[in-house]
């Protein structure tokens, strides 16, 4: 049996009158007849007591009809009830609290859940009958969840914590690179620490910082079988490691991730997070709260340590005096036994014009390179090496000894050598052209190296390369194999310059370790960014990074594409599994290459790029793949492949409402 009860909302303007469709037995009738006539014969039109109080639920069995009929909200025969109204048998489904759906809960009550899977994903559509009841929406705008969820909004050893204010701060023992401009909420420069590391003289701990999401993985290394105290030895070992943790965070974490570079897009997550351990000076480490009684104790204990450290960096002064006395001797002794020329340092500075400004082409980790003139006419590049410069007189020796002894058409020449009290310096010939970043980088400059230009270089590199590695005196490792450090003379004829971090190799030894990992990063093989191991192999890798530049004009540290977090190494390997590999190419290149050879250097570069040393040509097999057609060998997987994952986060309890967590992960793939 139906009952239609008339009714008329409290406070509001005239509403149309709605018939309340219940079933029941016939003396739930009687009674509500009664309590219809009440209402309507004793309360005035305007003041109606509502018959739907807001303590009442709208359950799916019941549903409000209006009187005329063409507005019925919830139809009767539907078992998956939705709060949607019916007009004249056009449908409309009335939406609440955007972007979800109202929906009522299996008791009755109303529930929300979310819109779909994707803003372009209706889902679940609903039938009437032969009707087909379907959701239309549009995305009215899309931010992050938070400030912080701005990716690097930091910069590099900054953290965000949206509750506190500034929400950037720089981790433990680091602070404002440019301190202006964070004063100015411009955090973008990041942080530096308070005091640099020297991993052969310094203590180093690790410092724990909780409740963190793990930053920017670019440049880690992840093992998931390790123990986090494996983890820590590992990183203790490498004087590279920047930090540490779980690689895995489920539970009580398991696994092995290692950064090496700089941490970026670090963030506070309360109430969660994971343990960050990052390397610092073991003074730095948060130590527990002194107590009063042992403060006098303290002091006693910083007044020796203060006298003896005085004591110590006198009896260091002096003994870096000695040693640098010596080291002069060395070098000049050993200058003489090569008969490179010696400049006097009179005759640099008249060259350069007292080393000015006008003159100055760059400046590395060895110090400024200025061009000058001497006075026989001949032009000339001086490195002038600084005293604040991050190499120093090893490296200086090593490039005088290798390079004075090193003769080829793709290397640079050696002219000559100023040693004269604190200064050293090294004359080259001069590059006009400067060196390949100059132009490969450069959206105007690169233009002007057509593909013929740039498959040339390719060639001249692989041939020096080949050079160093196997037909020189000693097999020389040059580990900084980059795109700075490949000049170009006046015919765009490459030449492999800065022998500073290289290493020799004699007799029978094919590869060597060391703790102390120098070069650049973007260009390192996996195998001595993390392990320190180095060989020819760990040459042949920068040089397929160096070969993908050229072919894309981009660099592969910092290469962004808006559709994926991949690096170009990623990028590339990508493009050639889908059988594009054409779209790598350069676009200023135009229509003058080759096919078939733009896509044999394309296939020579991953094949360079593969994570198993052992699976890399040597450049003796580089130089015959790139002038001939022989078939190649399929790639494997590259080291340093790394790409971005989305993981949805649960619910949130009572607020029903969903969260996402980006976070960035990185492996080093294993070879099938």
């Amino acid at each position: 049996m139906k009952f239609n009860a008339l009714i008329q909302l409290r406070g509001r303007t005239p509403f149309p009158f709605i018939k309340l469709q219940t079933k029941s037995n016939a003396k739930m009738v009687n009674l509500s007849l009664l309590l219809f006539l009440f209402v309507f014969l004793f309360s005035p039109p305007s003041l109606a007591v509502d018959i739907l109080t807001p303590s009442q639920n709208l359950t799916n069995a019941a549903t409000f009809v209006s009187e005329k009929g063409f507005s019925e909200q919830t139809p009767r025969n539907f078992t998956n009830p939705f709060f949607g109204i019916w007009h004249n048998n056009l449908i409309t489904i009335r939406r609440i609290d955007y972007p979800t759906d109202p929906l009522l809960r299996r008791n009755g009550i109303h529930r929300r859940l979310s819109a779909g899977k994707t803003p372009d994903d209706l889902e679940p559509a609903m039938w009437k009958g032969s009707k087909e009841l379907m959701r239309s929406e549009a995305l009215h705008q899309s931010v992050p969840g938070d400030y912080c969820d701005t990716y690097g909004l930091c910069g590099a050893f900054g953290s965000c914590d949206i509750e506190q204010m500034p929400a950037c701060q720089c981790l433990k023992g680091f602070h404002p690179k440019v301190q202006e401009k964070w004063n100015l909420m411009d955090y973008t420069d990041g942080c530096v620490r308070n005091r640099s590391l020297n991993c052969s003289t310094d203590i180093i701990g690790f410092a724990k910082l909780p409740g963190l999401k793990l930053p920017d993985m670019n440049m880690s290394w992840v093992n998931e079988s390790m123990s986090l105290s494996e983890c820590r030895d590992k990183c203790s070992r490498n004087c590279s490691c920047v930090a540490f943790a779980n690689a895995v965070a489920r539970g009580s974490g398991s696994g092995c991730a290692i950064w090496v570079g700089d941490l970026v897009d670090i963030k506070v997550v309360r109430g969660g997070g994971q343990d960050l351990y990052i390397r610092m000076l073991a003074s730095e480490l948060e130590t527990t709260k002194k107590k009063s009684s042992v403060v006098v104790g303290v002091i006693v204990v910083a007044a020796v340590v203060v006298v003896a450290g005085l004591v110590l960096v006198g009896f260091y002064i002096r003994r870096r005096r000695r040693r640098r006395s010596h080291e002069s001797k060395d070098v000049e002794a050993q200058e003489q036994d090569l008969e490179l020329p010696l400049l006097d340092l009179l005759t640099i500075s008249t060259a350069t014009d007292n080393f000015s400004a006008s003159n100055k082409l760059g400046e590395g980790g060895f110090g400024a390179v200025f061009r000058g003139r001497l006075a026989t006419g001949q032009e000339i590049a001086v490195k002038r090496l600084a005293s604040y410069s991050r190499q120093g007189t090893d490296e200086f020796k090593n490039e005088v000894i290798l390079i004075a002894k090193l003769q080829h058409r793709n290397l640079v020449k050696l002219l000559g050598c100023c040693i004269q009290g604190e200064e050293k310096m090294l004359i080259y010939e001069y590059m006009p052209n400067k060196s390949l970043d100059f132009f490969i980088f450069d959206p105007a400059r690169r233009k002007l190296l057509d593909w013929s230009k740039r498959f040339n270089i390719i060639c001249g590199v692989a041939r020096g390369l080949l050079y160093l590695h196997q037909d020189s005196r000693l097999r020389i490792i040059h580990r900084d194999l980059k795109a700075s450090n490949v000049l170009l003379d006046v015919d765009m004829n490459p030449k492999i310059s800065d022998f500073g971090m290289a290493k020799t190799f004699g007799g029978d030894q094919t590869k060597g370790n060391t703790r102390r990992v120098v070069g650049t990063y973007g260009y390192m093989a996996p195998e001595y960014a993390i392990d320190g191991q180095f060989s020819v192999k760990s040459d042949v890798f920068s040089f397929g990074i160096l070969l993908l530049e050229i072919i894309c004009g981009e660099k592969n540290r910092g290469f962004y594409r808006p559709n994926h977090a991949l690096n170009l190494i990623g990028h590339a390997w990508k493009l050639w599994n889908e059988g594009k590999p054409l779209e790598l190419i350069d676009a200023t290149i135009g229509d003058s290459y080759s096919l078939s050879e733009v896509v044999r250097c394309i296939h020579v570069s991953l094949l360079c790029l593969q994570q198993q040393p052992e699976d890399r040509p040597t450049m003796s097999n580089v130089v015959l793949m790139l002038s001939s057609e022989s078939v190649l060998a399929q790639p494997k997987q590259p080291g340093f492949y790394m790409e971005r994952d989305s993981l949805k986060a649960d619910s949130i309890s009572g607020k029903n409402e969903s969260s996402t967590t980006n976070e960035l992960t990185i492996s080093l793939m294993e070879a099938r």
